[in-house]
């Protein structure tokens, strides 16, 4: 259970248009407009819903909801624009390529990383790669696509592998057509 760091983000981000949602950690702090890890709020207070990533300006945008709370008594109502950017650039955990604050982002993170957790945990322990040791980035590096591989050419050869025929084949029942003909209905 690591978090890559914040540069490492920037570069995912930047570099291969790569989002790394990752879940708060305890010690980060929050920055405005986050009011929780899953909520963003305009400066009066309206919670606000994310509604797009502008590569072009590297901003994250966020938008108020169809049915707002707070707007109909702000004292900026007639003012406001109701859409908000933030430099993602700002905090990568927090705004990155996907904001933290986003369904995408808990969607990710309650239903997909509980998934890969368990996976990735089977197949250390199948490789034997809980027991090493690795002081090497660059052989940590190698031995991850090694492992990676050997999951991928398992995975080919069980789905290349002929179906076995059942010893008890010729017990089994079979359905059968009887062979009688059906009336055709008038056309």
């Amino acid at each position: 259970m690591a978090y890559l760091s914040g540069a490492s983000k920037v570069a995912a981000r930047t570099g291969w248009q790569t989002a790394v949602v990752t879940k708060l950690r305890a010690d980060m702090l929050l920055l405005p407009p986050y009011q929780s890890a899953a909520q963003v709020a305009c400066p009066q207070g309206q919670p606000l819903e994310w509604w797009e990533y502008d590569a072009a300006g590297e901003e994250q945008w966020f938008r108020v909801p169809e049915n707002p709370e707070c707007c109909p008594h702000c004292w900026e109502a007639s003012c406001c624009p109701r859409h908000f950017s933030y430099a993602a650039g700002a905090h990568e955990t927090l705004f990155g390529l996907i904001p933290l604050a986003s369904r995408v982002s808990r969607r990710l993170l309650r239903q997909v990383r509980p998934w890969i957790e368990p996976a990735q945990s089977f197949e250390k322990n199948q490789l034997g790669l809980g027991q090493i040791f690795l002081n090497s980035l660059r052989l940590t590096w190698q031995m991850s696509l090694w492992a990676d591989s050997a999951v991928l050419l398992r995975t080919m050869a069980w789905l290349d592998a002929p179906h076995e025929i059942s010893v008890l084949a010729g017990l089994q029942p079979n359905q059968m057509e009887f062979g009688l003909e059906l009336e055709k209905p008038p056309e």
